[in-house]
């Protein structure tokens, strides 16, 4: 599982994550409207390592698998998405995505995710591809039912974020949708 591989859109290029792109990761896990419905953040470029350590690690125990995503030159960071929470054998992953508040609106996302949905069904062999969303995240919600993901329930008041509970919306793609 490498993501050495780039893949490859009309308007977008899917690289590997280095080294040099923590001020990216940083400038987007720091931002207040891109953390305001994802599941970490960073106050500090030195904090963010542990997000670049992260992605390093995924490909290294085989666990999953992100890429920046990029301008078809490689220029214009636009944010990150990938696999992550592979089972092989269960043939599924969890998928995460995020892009710098910049650049919504732009329909990146619905040229991106299937872009990564098609290397993980064809590449890496799943079938079965999940996104968890915060409940409140209605835009996010919206775009993940444009691309296909089908609603399979709401887990109530599962995990506490700023002292409150919040709710998660799971949604799912199979190989054969």
């Amino acid at each position: 599982m490498s993501a050495s591989k780039t893949i490859q859109t009309d308007r977008l290029l899917l690289r590997s994550i280095t080294s040099e792109d923590i001020q990216h990761i940083y400038k987007g896990l720091s931002h207040p409207d891109v953390i305001k419905y994802y599941g970490i953040s960073f106050s500090s470029l030195e904090a963010t390592e542990e997000q670049m350590i992260w992605y390093r690690e995924l490909e290294q125990t085989e666990t999953g698998i992100w890429w920046a995503i990029c301008s078809p030159e490689g220029q214009t960071f636009y944010g990150a998405g990938g696999f992550n929470n592979v089972s092989k054998q269960h043939r599924k992953a969890e998928i995460g995505f995020w892009l710098l508040p910049e650049f919504w609106g732009e329909g990146l996302m619905q040229e991106a995710f299937p872009a990564i949905c098609n290397y993980g069904f064809n590449t890496l062999g799943l079938n079965r591809i999940e996104g968890f969303v915060e409940s409140d995240n209605a835009s996010c919600k919206k775009a993940v039912e444009k691309l296909h993901f089908k609603h399979e329930g709401t887990m109530r008041d599962c995990e506490i974020k700023d002292g409150k509970p919040l709710s998660i919306d799971i949604y799912s793609k199979l190989k054969s949708d």
